[in-house]
């Protein structure tokens, strides 16, 4: 199922990679977010595909992730938060993911379901998601978290969550530091708007020794006021008044340029960037250079 060079592989060999965010359909439809898988093949090294973002129902990642890996030859990332499940549950998951040969795991702890569109349904959190990466190297390692043998082991190529920008850096490294010990090989991080926040977190990466690829989390804006929204309401996001500015007088042509800017100076120095297309296929094009005969839209 998988190419010679998947992305844990290419990774390795040192090659730059470009990940992109896409949201499950709400529906039993494959096909939407398919469409728009089919049109980054060849484009993107792998598509992420959430797990109910926001709290809000969608179609199994895993499921999906599978779908798009064997229809399209497009390799995936699953998320898995531990908001709907126990440990019990998340071990039944992953181990179907493995018999699908989804192998490329997110780990999130989840939104709280009060913020989403079944506000009474109950959170479990019964781990979060360094106990959802422990469970995931267990299971890596051939036993269940009852340390009793599986009849085969998985091979999970696992990730987390991570903040360059985050206010008390200190705090983000020693959560970092947790998450590779206990398993996690990349990380794909909250957008960043400035080189000199993304390579200083690259360097400190380095410096510790860590064994974690970072993909820095590219967000092409789309306006100013989405531009304040991010810089005065998200926690560890950052942007200069500068770039506010440029989206203010040149709206998204401008903020296209920007994440154009930011990829073109990152790539170099880093193991990759994961693009946030905000439900635009077009803005994957645009910031990457792809020049195509027509694209489509999400």
């Amino acid at each position: 199922m998988y190419q010679i060079h998947g992305l844990r592989e290419k990774l390795q060999l040192g090659k730059s990679v470009v990940t992109v965010e896409l949201e499950p359909p709400k529906g039993a439809d494959p096909m939407p977010t398919m469409l728009t898988a089919k049109h980054l093949r060849g484009y993107v090294d792998a598509v992420n595909i959430a797990d109910s973002p926001m709290a809000t129902l969608r179609m199994s990642p895993i499921a999906l992730s599978h779908i798009v890996q064997q229809d399209l030859g497009l390799e995936a990332i699953f998320h898995l938060t531990c908001r709907d499940r126990n440990i019990l549950g998340l071990q039944s998951e992953l181990l179907g993911a493995a018999a699908l040969g989804v192998r490329n795991i997110l780990t999130l702890t989840g939104d709280q379901p009060s913020r989403g569109d079944h506000p009474d349904a109950q959170g479990v959190f019964e781990v979060d998601a360094i106990g959802l990466v422990n469970i995931a190297k267990t299971l890596n390692e051939g036993q269940d978290l009852a340390g009793k043998s599986l009849n085969a082991k998985t091979d999970f190529f696992i990730g987390g969550a991570a903040n360059p920008g985050a206010e008390d850096q200190e705090v983000e490294f020693s959560k970092l530091r947790a998450k590779t010990s206990a398993g996690v090989r990349f990380v794909q991080t909250q957008p960043v708007f400035d080189v000199e926040t993304a390579l200083r977190y690259q360097e400190r990466v380095e410096k510790e020794g860590l064994p974690v690829y970072v993909l820095f989390g590219i967000l092409p804006l789309k306006s100013g006021k989405q531009a304040r929204f991010l810089n005065e309401k998200v926690p560890g996001i950052s942007i200069s008044q500068e770039i506010i500015d440029r989206v203010e007088a040149f709206g998204r042509e401008a903020g296209v340029e920007i994440a154009q800017e930011l990829y073109h100076a990152l790539k170099p120095h880093v193991a990759g960037v994961h693009l946030y297309p905000l439900n635009n296929l077009q803005t994957v094009y645009d910031v990457l250079d792809i020049r195509v005969d027509q694209s489509v839209a999400l």
